[in-house]
């Protein structure tokens, strides 16, 4: 956030002064500005109207150095060489940098071997020394270097200007992205639905089953109860059959005559 708020302040400041200057002096000013270790989006700058109207003009070939500075990279400056300005030292710096964050772009993980081709750098140690000097402590990357494995993991990495015709590709790209997304918040929703149905299944099943076991609760009860009352019966009997076989003992005694 810091980079971006500071890069901000000096694109004011410059599309401030491309806007009173003309010739020449605009085209220092374009130099001067592709120097800028603080600036590295140019798109604002080139949308200028003074800048636009050095196309046409003597000047012209600073217009197409501004696109390659918003655009392109160190082989896209060495393959055309001969159509651009020469490089002063720091703006080769600046258009090495620029190269990191758009390889940044494609890839997390860059190869040293890649770097080194694309950077025109002869070694590891200058390499892993722009990187730290020249990129991470600059804030425009942040990751690790692995000597080991020849690599450095881009973690973050500002952003470039967008090409001509890139944001539609962008558009096109997050509104794939957003369908999808909706698919899936769908699929979520119909998982929670499915979840609170199953839920209510078994609430409804762990009721059955609870009521179940209370009716089978007190049919065991009553029985219980019933079978209790069959042993009384059995051990104790019925007390006036017991009163009707005493008398009839007694009976029994009395028929019984003496004998002499």
């Amino acid at each position: 956030m810091e980079i971006e708020q500071k890069q901000a302040q000096v694109i004011d400041h410059f599309v401030k002064q491309a806007s009173t200057l003309q010739g020449s002096s605009l085209v220092n000013l374009i130099v001067q500005l592709t120097s800028h270790s603080s600036l590295f989006a140019f798109s604002e700058i080139l949308a200028v109207p003074n800048v636009l109207q050095l196309q046409g003009t003597e000047y012209a070939v600073y217009i197409d150095m501004l696109r390659l500075f918003a655009h392109g990279t160190w082989s896209d400056y060495k393959s055309n060489a001969s159509l651009l300005p020469p490089l002063v030292p720091d703006q080769i710096i600046k258009l090495k940098q620029l190269t990191v964050l758009s390889l940044a772009e494609m890839n997390k993980v860059l190869s040293y071997d890649q770097l080194l081709e694309q950077l025109d750098l002869s070694n590891v140690r200058e390499l892993e020394d722009f990187l730290i000097n020249e990129c991470m402590y600059m804030g425009i990357i942040k990751g690790k270097l692995d000597h080991l494995k020849r690599s450095v993991e881009v973690q973050f990495a500002a952003g470039r200007d967008l090409k001509p015709g890139q944001l539609g590709n962008i558009i096109e790209t997050l509104t794939d992205w957003l369908a999808t997304t909706d698919d899936v918040l769908l699929t979520i929703e119909e998982k929670i639905k499915w979840a609170d149905k199953k839920c209510e299944l078994n609430a409804t099943h762990q009721k059955e089953v609870k009521d179940r076991v209370e009716e089978v609760k007190k049919s065991l009860s009553h029985r219980q109860v019933a079978r209790d009352f069959q042993v009384d019966d059995i051990m104790y009997g019925d007390p006036a059959g017991l009163m009707d076989y005493e008398e009839d003992r007694t009976r029994m005694k009395r028929r019984r005559s003496p004998r002499f």
